[in-house]
């Protein structure tokens, strides 16, 4: 029996692994780095939903630019860029919380402040310019945290941006959280093998933790950072917007 199956039997879930073997220069080969998503019942103390890799409706973040535009009263159209508090700045209504929003959502927030000032206002929010793509890297690594990444970038980079993996490292069975449709909770496995893992494009918001030994570690692993991250990094729970 193979050390990555003995992992399975004491994780008592579908935590799936990827296929051995080296590539040459981490090409993914087909049929390579295949993984299965964790299953709700191998973390029954942390809510996961259905792995899918269809792209969640856009939530947005500080660093975000935005237009807020009310086209029934033009001089209230601003330019405003979310600031670190997840914040916009808009004449009439003051701090409006933009983060972890939609636009449609912040559309209608801003609507409804503006309720008590103007009739029927209107107001249409256009993205401008996204921020910067931040992940958080924690575990096994060197230097833990949350990083701006420049463009696009894989999982492995990553790792390597949080100056690599620690010699106490399990590199085979890094979890990927990532939100989901809806603000869902997902998370699978990946293995992050130097030269020989799988590339994974890494999105907005996703956090890579890198256990010690084995996936066990993750319920440990939230209920320390619980309270620790930054806006962005939220959630929802059976209809409720949650941090770890």
């Amino acid at each position: 029996m193979t050390v990555d199956r003995r992992h399975l039997l004491l994780l008592g879930a579908a935590l799936g692994l990827s296929a051995c073997g080296g590539n040459g220069g981490r090409m993914p080969q087909p049929g390579y780095g295949r993984v299965a998503p964790a299953s709700a019942s191998s973390f029954p103390d942390i809510p996961f939903a259905d792995w899918t890799d269809a792209e969640p409706e856009y939530v947005l973040y500080p660093g975000d630019e935005i237009e807020v535009a009310t086209p029934t009263a033009p001089e209230l159209t601003r330019t405003v860029r979310v600031g670190p508090d997840g914040r916009v700045s808009l004449p009439l209504v003051g701090q409006v919380m933009a983060a972890d929003r939609t636009l449609f959502e912040l559309e209608s927030a801003v609507s409804g402040a503006l309720s008590s000032e103007l009739i029927r206002p209107v107001v249409e929010v256009t993205l401008k310019q996204a921020g910067p793509l931040k992940v958080w890297v924690d575990g096994e690594v060197r230097t833990p945290g949350v990083y701006d990444m420049a463009g696009d970038i894989d999982a492995y980079q990553a790792i390597i941006q949080a100056g690599g993996f620690l010699p106490t490292a399990k590199p085979t069975q890094v979890a990927l959280i990532r939100r989901g449709p809806g603000g869902t909770r997902m998370m699978r496995v990946l293995d992050l093998r130097p030269r020989r893992g799988e590339i994974v494009a890494l999105r907005r918001g996703d956090i890579l933790f890198v256990p010690r030994s084995n996936l066990g570690e993750l319920a440990n692993f939230f209920t320390q950072i619980r309270n620790a991250l930054p806006i962005g990094f939220n959630y929802t729970i059976n209809g409720q917007y949650q941090q770890f």
